[in-house]
Formats: C-alpha cells, sequence, structure tokens
C-alpha cells in the first residue's frame, strides 16, 4: 500500500492515511489502499482498529488535483465516483465486526470528516479541527455526513455546519457532542487513543455485536429494535465471553476475555 498504512499492536490494528504531502487528502490510490487494508482487516486477528492520519493532518477532504479530476466530464460525475469508491468504504468500515476509534491529530475536512466521525469513539488533539467543506467549491455534503451529523450534534448544528463550511476546533466539537476525547497534543492523542482501543480490544465479543445494534437500530422500528437485540442477546449468552465474565463475577477476579 503506497498511501494507507496497516500496522499490529497486540490485538489493535493501526491503519493510517498516509499520504501527509497534501495532509492525507484522497485520492484514487488510497482509495484502493484503504479497501485492501479493510479486506485484509476481516481476516486478521484484530479485534480494534485505530484509524488516524500521518504527519499533522487526519484527512484533508478529496485530493482535487488527483488524477483526472480535472477533466469536465470526471467533475460532472462526482455522484457516480462516490457510489463506486467511496460507499463500498464506508460500509466496510460500518460493517466491522470491532470497534473503530478514530485519532483526529489535525484537519478532518470533507469526506475526511466523514471517517472522522465514523468512530465508535472519537478522540481528536487540541490543534485538531473539522470542516464540512463541501459548500466552498459548490459541492454538497458526503461520506454519509447528512445521515450521521444530525444524529451526533442535532439538526441545527448540522445545518450550521454543512451550510456555513465554517471551521469547528476540537474544544468546541466536545461540547457539541461531535467527539469523545480532548488530548493536549499530538503524542497524547495517540497514547490516550490507544489506550482506549487496547480497552476495547480486550473486552468480550459483545463489544462488536452492541456497536452492530447501534448501527442497525436507524432502519428499526422500537418493537423492531427489541426483538433484535434478544436475538443478539441470545447470540451473546452463547459465547465463552460471557461464560468467563460470569465466572469472574463469582469469583470476585477480573475477566479475561478472548473475544469468542
Amino acid at each position: 500500500m503506497q498511501h494507507m498504512s496497516l500496522t499490529h499492536e497486540g490485538s489493535v490494528a493501526v491503519l493510517k492515511f498516509n499520504h501527509p504531502e497534501v495532509m492525507n487528502a484522497v485520492g484514487g490510490q488510497m482509495l484502493d489502499d484503504f479497501n485492501e487494508a479493510l479486506m485484509d482487516l476481516r481476516d486478521s486477528d484484530a479485534r480494534a482498529l485505530l484509524l488516524t492520519g500521518e504527519g499533522r493532518g487526519f484527512c484533508a477532504g478529496a485530493n482535487l488535483s488527483d488524477g483526472d479530476r480535472s477533466n469536465p466530464k470526471r467533475r460532472q460525475q462526482s455522484g457516480d465516483g462516490l457510489r463506486e469508491r467511496y460507499h463500498p468504504i464506508l460500509l466496510k468500515l460500518r460493517d466491522l465486526p470491532m470497534p473503530i476509534v478514530t485519532a483526529v491529530n489535525g484537519a478532518a475536512a470533507g469526506v475526511g470528516m466523514s471517517f472522522a466521525v465514523m468512530g465508535d469513539i472519537v478522540c481528536a488533539s487540541r490543534n485538531a479541527f473539522f470542516l464540512q467543506a463541501f459548500t466552498r467549491i459548490g459541492l454538497v455534503p458526503d461520506g454519509g455526513s447528512t445521515f450521521l451529523l444530525p444524529r451526533l450534534v442535532g439538526w441545527g448544528r448540522a445545518m450550521e455546519l454543512s451550510l456555513l463550511a465554517e471551521r469547528l476546533p476540537a474544544a468546541q466539537a466536545l461540547e457539541w457532542g461531535l467527539i469523545n476525547r480532548l488530548f493536549d497534543d499530538q503524542d497524547a492523542l495517540m497514547s490516550g487513543a490507544m489506550e482506549i482501543a487496547q480497552k476495547l480490544a480486550n473486552g468480550p465479543r459483545s463489544i462488536a455485536m452492541t456497536r452492530q445494534l447501534y448501527w442497525q437500530s436507524v432502519h428499526n422500528s422500537y418493537e423492531q429494535q427489541l426483538d433484535l437485540e434478544a436475538k443478539t442477546q441470545n447470540e451473546a449468552g452463547t459465547t465463552r465471553d460471557f461464560k468467563e465474565g460470569v465466572a469472574a463475577f463469582l469469583e470476585k477476579r477480573d475477566a479475561k476475555f478472548s473475544g469468542q
């Protein structure tokens, strides 16, 4: 992979946008690498994913100077490019059988902001910012942002972010509920985000089930979600981790979960 890097620290997979020369802006090669990394992840032993950026930025959105984007025909087919290249990646992220922690170490703009808020736990350094940059170049929000932002920060704030296209500093993002944790600098961000990712990776299999319940809830009625919770609870109750959790509780010791 040229513009993404995938490493492992124990049970935590660390996936980085790796094109710092352009603040990790997304081009065709990065999309290919991203898709390949997510396919590799599904076949790995990782139990949590930490997604971050190399250098000073998290992801500065689409790389407008990449490849044939200057071609007028390609500009007219931006939506087709989303369906063909971005949507499969976003759906793979949604369907990953592990929790996702994002560590936003700098600019998260355009679709980079969409990737950032896909995290189940979103961490950011104090110098990071979020930007719905689309209307600045005459486009509409994409990457699922019109779905996620109203659910994360409310209708009015989502409209404000998308229509005015103003920077949202990390400290304000914390106040709005867009992020979960704020760290003073990049070193503290990476160690703090890794600590969270390791805690999730060492947790029971039910953690992955829980994130899927939340994603599925957006399609269901209350009654349907109650039924899905019951079905998923049946599945969780058959896992080794459930047996270990109960045994550890009764024996007054810390549980040692295996993710099975």
